[in-house]
């Protein structure tokens, strides 16, 4: 994928568990839980559709362990494949909490994720 996905506006009420559909199935390497992921993805509120971050706005993807990420990202990523899209929908609770100091706390997060490579 060579294109910075659009995330199409969700009717309906957020969804209380994580939500996970594959947008593009990929062939490469299955991610695994634990595994570095390199990525590129885009963020947008849920109820409002509005982004709040994307790999690339900032021209390069980026490397992350999963385990240092947001619980819906540790459940939601392994078992893709490099170069598959996988979008995920993820309540506060897999998210940044149901309240708190982030600015994201409490708020129902949609990404659109590209796995470039694992390992």
């Amino acid at each position: 994928m060579t294109d910075k996905p659009e995330i199409d506006f969700i009717e309906g009420p957020a969804p209380v568990e994580l939500v996970i559909t594959d947008l593009v199935v990929g062939e490469g390497t299955e991610a695994k839980p634990g595994d570095q992921v390199l990525v590129h993805y885009v963020g947008v509120d849920f109820e409002t559709g509005e982004q709040f971050d994307a790999s690339w706005d900032r021209g390069e993807p980026i490397r992350f362990p999963l385990a240092g990420l947001i619980a819906g990202w540790q459940e939601g990523i392994p078992g893709m494949r490099v170069g598959g899209r996988r979008q995920l929908v993820i309540p506060p609770a897999l998210a940044y909490g149901e309240s708190g100091a982030h600015r994201l706390a409490g708020r129902t997060l949609v990404f659109v994720i590209d796995l470039l490579d694992v390992g």
